[in-house]
């Protein structure tokens, strides 16, 4: 892994998708899950420990999830209605005697629209949201993970002794926990999900977030498999014998500008001229064949691409003519400044990327200043929006993003309509239409008339050019030559339950 220490175990992993990916989906299982089976197209949403959901006709805030029966913790102890309440709790109530603060607050983004819940039987659970929300079931449903209440009486009420003997419905039970170096899972024999029983005995998760030391590692045979493999490390790794696994994955590496006056990227001409600037196939080159040109937000083949008329690509020409429209050119160049980060999570090389680009808008007339912070200060700027002051006469911020979810991904980057201290709509964009287009988004609960409605406000967006998007990631990992069966999903997720070791 690309962390520095073993994800949060309890329950809600910390470590952001990537502790996810690795502790929250081996140990635990969510209601609804991700269909990771496949490599040439985006994931969709399957059952999990909920065999079917539904809304109320009549009561569009209303969800009935009915759970799957036979389920059982790895203790041995059933999952029913009233665990989900219990886990619930842990995450809302600071009353319960199971609140657990630090779960809560890996949980934050995921509850933020319920409202109340409860177990109407042993199998049946009511969700109720504060207003209509679509889009629920890719944030309760996918990203509540569930702890077993027998569990965490028997090891006296103490999340801290729960963390090293942890107790979920997922395909591993967690054997070994050695803080900073690793975690040892094993196969569940009574997984309840025949179809994805791990096909190996074991797995050991590994902290390396030092890419070199992760390369390492590999070629050396200490580990099988590692996480964002860097570009230059390609080759070598290919000569080893090993594969080099790819795939694009909902991932946007791009500038987030500011839409308020001050900002030159106030007037759209300058922000389509921006888009139109950057020689994206020669970037990709440049990153190894590591990264896909971006049209947008999201790739042309997913569902919520739809048919934006403005055309994301490189027409340095057409660049100079909208630049010439609003004032500016080579001999008056525009200036902007932008604030990024010389590494983190998801940023690939941003450096040269940003020296790369920064070349790009210099021959049609955009001069672009760099102010480099660190990863973490640049969270902070993300969070605190474009009008605080520590973002004072700052243009756009380079920041790579998951679009996984509709409303953190896609709808809450640009809807007017949500909460700004959340730290979504950096730019503070504000745009009727969108806020019309985003409310119809959440207003849908029907799957596919919801990703035609996401459709047409990502075409709304692109044709607003309402950040500057560079490219996708293709998320490379290396593998050693005898681990087989591993699927590279389109998702921030995947399956490791199908890895087979063949020496």
């Amino acid at each position: 892994m690309t962390l520095s220490d073993i994800p949060v175990t309890t329950g809600q992993a910390s470590g952001g998708a990537e502790g996810g990916r690795f502790l929250n989906r081996s140990v635990y299982n969510a209601m609804v899950d991700w269909d990771l089976s496949r490599a040439d197209r985006p994931s969709s949403l399957i059952p999990g420990l909920a065999e079917s959901w539904s809304v109320d006709s009549k009561d569009r805030n209303l969800w009935t999830f009915r759970l799957r029966r036979g389920v059982k913790f790895h203790d041995g102890s059933p999952f029913t209605a009233h665990d989900v309440v219990w886990n619930f709790d842990k995450l809302t109530k600071t009353d319960s005697p199971q609140y657990d603060r630090l779960q809560a607050r890996n949980a934050a983004n995921w509850m933020v629209s319920v409202d109340s819940y409860r177990a109407v039987d042993d199998y049946t659970v009511e969700v109720r949201t504060k207003k209509p929300n679509g889009t629920l079931l890719y944030e309760v449903g996918v990203n509540v993970f569930y702890s077993s209440p027998r569990q965490w009486e028997t090891l006296g009420r103490d999340w801290q002794k729960f963390a090293s003997e942890p107790s979920g419905t997922g395909p591993y039970e967690l054997v070994r926990l050695v803080p900073r170096n690793r975690a040892e899972l094993v196969r569940n024999p009574d997984y309840w999900n025949k179809d994805m029983m791990p096909k190996h005995d074991r797995m050991v998760l590994r902290p390396m977030p030092d890419a070199n030391t992760r390369v390492s590692a590999l070629l050396s045979g200490q580990v099988d498999l590692v996480e964002a493999l860097p570009p230059d490390a390609v080759p070598r790794v290919k000569a080893a014998g090993m594969r080099v696994s790819t795939n694009v994955y909902p991932h946007i590496w791009p500038y987030m500008v500011s839409h308020l006056p001050s900002s030159p990227f106030s007037d759209i001409r300058i922000r389509k001229a921006a888009n139109l600037a950057i020689d994206r196939e020669n970037l990709a080159k440049f990153l190894g064949g590591l990264a896909t040109p971006a049209q947008g937000f999201v790739t042309p083949n997913h569902p919520w691409f739809g048919k934006p008329s403005f055309k994301v690509g490189y027409d340095p020409d057409a660049a100079r003519k909208l630049l010439g429209e609003a004032g500016f050119g080579k001999n008056n160049p525009v200036k902007i400044k932008v604030t990024m980060s010389a590494a983190g999570s998801g940023q690939m090389q941003p450096l040269p990327m940003n020296e790369f680009i920064q070349e790009n808008f210099r021959d049609v007339g955009i001069d672009m200043s760099l102010e480099t912070v660190d990863w973490e200060a640049l969270r902070s700027r993300r969070l605190a929006g474009v009008e605080a002051d520590l973002n004072k006469g700052v243009d756009a911020i380079n920041y790579a993003y998951s679009i996984q979810y509709p409303v953190f991904g896609l709808i809450g980057q640009t809807y007017h309509g949500q909460n700004r201290v959340k730290g979504y709509n950096w730019g503070h964009f504000a745009d009727a239409k969108a806020d019309q287009l985003a409310r119809a988004c959440l207003d849908e609960f029907d799957a596919d008339e919801q990703d035609r409605r996401l459709g047409e406000l990502h075409s709304y967006l692109v044709d607003q050019a309402v950040w500057i998007w560079v490219v996708h990631d293709m998320n490379p990992r290396g593998l050693a030559s005898h681990v087989k069966g591993f699927v590279q999903a389109q998702n921030w997720f995947q399956d490791f339950t199908r890895i087979r070791i063949e020496k």
